[in-house]
């Protein structure tokens, strides 16, 4: 990762980072040995955190909690977060690397909305469109989705149940309830999902959710390309380059 640029911030952040870690509080001595750092430089920069309400110390010379005010920016920051100012680019850079089109989609009941779309300069015709929806079991972004979703076979039953009964657009359509919990279940082993022409003739893809430090995913990407351009071995490698990328954000 290298050397930080400004030492007292990157120990503000450290510190930071390591009273997330202690939901019961922790002391000054025992920040002082986890991070290595003095005493002394610990209790002026958690004085500095104090002030701004980023750490708290309920009692004197207790332990040291994460502020209410630390809470209160994330918090702010989701609510107001534009996900799709904050993905496209990179979804400008994974299309411009592999020379395929990328979508961002998120999930609404049993189908998907595309939040973005960044077609390759070797474009192809699909029924994706920026606003538009498609059915969740079938394609990349759905069963990425719905794979971290519902994360056990009989909630992804239960969903189907709701949501169903899958239709089938392709031969290659998974529409039984159960083969679909089968299938998401090696989905979240491998840590990436499959379109294998299920929803499009000819067209397949690979699909990754988006945590944005939540529990579910906030959304899916997908890389999208005919079938001649996405043999088993270049899918597998897409799928990976995809799970690293989303670390990013």
């Amino acid at each position: 990762m290298g050397e930080s640029p400004v030492g007292s911030v990157d120990r503000a952040l450290l510190i930071l980072q390591e009273i997330s870690r202690h939901s019961r509080g922790v002391t000054l001595d025992e920040l002082s040995t986890r991070l290595g750092l003095p005493k002394s430089s610990l209790h002026r920069l958690l004085g500095a955190l104090k002030h701004r309400g980023f750490a708290a110390q309920p009692e004197p010379s207790g332990p040291y909690f994460l502020g209410s005010e630390m809470l209160a920016t994330a918090f702010r920051f989701y609510d107001t977060m534009d996900l799709r100012t904050l993905v496209h680019p990179l979804l400008l850079r994974l299309s411009d690397k592999f020379e395929e089109t990328l979508h961002m989609a998120t999930l609404d009941g049993g189908e998907v909305v595309y939040l973005d779309k960044v077609e390759a300069v070797r474009s192809i015709t699909m029924t994706s469109v920026v606003g538009g929806r498609n059915a969740a079991h079938c394609t990349g972004v759905g069963k990425a989705l719905l794979a971290w979703t519902y994360p056990t076979d009989e909630a992804i039953k239960a969903w189907a149940e709701r949501y169903g009964p899958l239709a089938s657009r392709t031969r290659n359509t998974i529409t039984s309830p159960a083969k679909l919990a089968a299938h998401l279940a090696q989905v979240r082993q491998r840590g990436y999902a499959t379109d294998l022409e299920e929803n499009e003739t000819g067209v397949r893809c690979v699909a990754v959710p988006v945590f944005m430090g939540k529990t579910v995913p906030v959304a899916a990407l997908s890389l999208t390309a005919l079938k001649d351009r996405m043999p088993p071995a270049r899918t597998e490698e897409l799928g990976y380059a995809l799970r690293e990328a989303v670390t990013e954000v």
